[in-house]
């Protein structure tokens, strides 16, 4: 049987298991692709290793790409297409965990100000949905896939709410929003509204001058313009540069900076960041509280001040 005839029942058989299977269905459709137009039985491992490998070093997307190709060919061997799995016996060494990149304040207000350098007369709101968009992500830490895939209907500004429909893990929650991002999002849609809306109020909310939906290929080719012009840069060793997602690692550290120097109870209020943010648990949120400078700080302030008076007392 033919490799894309089988990509496309593996994907069918995981859609109607309830998954979502979006980026693994991309993944397995490039794989298609870049082995052409054969049988399962033909592809040869050399050919597999070079999907793999891609044009650069070794990075996490290889072992997702690994994972999906073995859990594939684990499905073809169970119903006997393939007697063998023309996947490497050896492991590349797995790199470093990627570092998010945490924008100071400076940084943000360089990229809002770089998206004025989007005008055109062409995409004539493009300058003012990518300026909202960095706003919005900052303001609410959304995940830029949900930030997307809102419509006119999700963003409610007579109650100053966002809802995030079957967001990551498939839960929806409602995001509060404040007043300057909400009057930032009534401006914005002002102007949305004389575009195109083909669904009526379920269009999107971040759209194109067509009226449909910005993708996040969109918002990705154009996000490193921005950081360009921003002048915002990793090390020039760096595997790395910035991304839009680090904008979404940065609210959350900023929020827990501000917290410590509010003197709050921080293990209090970690639990209601996390249900924001859409976390399952504290864990996952843990992860995106990256170790800057300034959260160094305020956190041995915090101890200093704990064990002084620890200290006092025993006195």
């Amino acid at each position: 049987m033919k490799l894309s005839q089988l990509v496309s029942e593996y994907i069918a058989f995981k859609h109607a298991l309830g998954v979502r299977f979006q980026t693994e269905a991309r993944i397995l459709k490039a794989f298609s692709r870049a082995m052409g137009d054969v049988e399962s039985i033909e592809v040869e491992p050399s050919a597999v290793h070079a999907f793999l490998a891609g044009k650069g070093v070794v990075t996490g997307f290889w072992y997702e790409k690994f994972g999906v190709l073995a859990r594939f060919y684990r499905f073809l061997m169970i119903r006997n297409y393939v007697d063998s799995i023309p996947l490497l016996k050896t492991m590349p060494k797995r790199p470093e965990p990627m570092k998010p990149y945490i924008y100071t304040l400076e940084e943000l207000r360089r990229l809002l100000a770089a998206t004025d350098r989007l005008q055109s007369p062409w995409s004539p709101l493009r300058a003012h949905t990518f300026h909202t968009l960095i706003l919005t992500l900052y303001s609410t830490g959304l995940r830029i896939g949900e930030a997307l895939s809102l419509t006119l209907a999700d963003v409610n500004l007579l109650e100053s709410l966002i809802m995030v429909r079957s967001g990551k893990f498939f839960k929806t929650r409602l995001v509060p929003i404040g007043p300057q991002l909400t009057e930032t999002l009534r401006s914005y849609v002002q102007r949305r509204r004389k575009l195109p809306c083909p669904q009526g109020e379920d269009s999107a909310f971040f759209a194109t001058r067509s009226g449909n939906a910005l993708t996040y290929d969109q918002a990705r080719k154009v996000f490193p313009i921005l950081r360009k012009l921003a002048g915002i840069y990793r090390e020039k060793e760096a595997r790395y540069q910035p991304r839009v997602h680090d904008i979404r690692h940065t609210m959350a550290v900023h929020r827990l900076v501000a917290w410590y120097r509010e003197g709050a109870d921080v293990q209090r209020l970690l639990p209601l960041l996390s249900t924001y943010l859409g976390h399952l648990d504290i864990a996952g949120t843990q992860r995106y509280l990256s170790f800057i400078p300034e959260l160094r700080d305020e956190a041995c302030r915090r101890f200093e001040h704990y064990a002084l008076r620890e200290v006092e007392d025993e006195d």
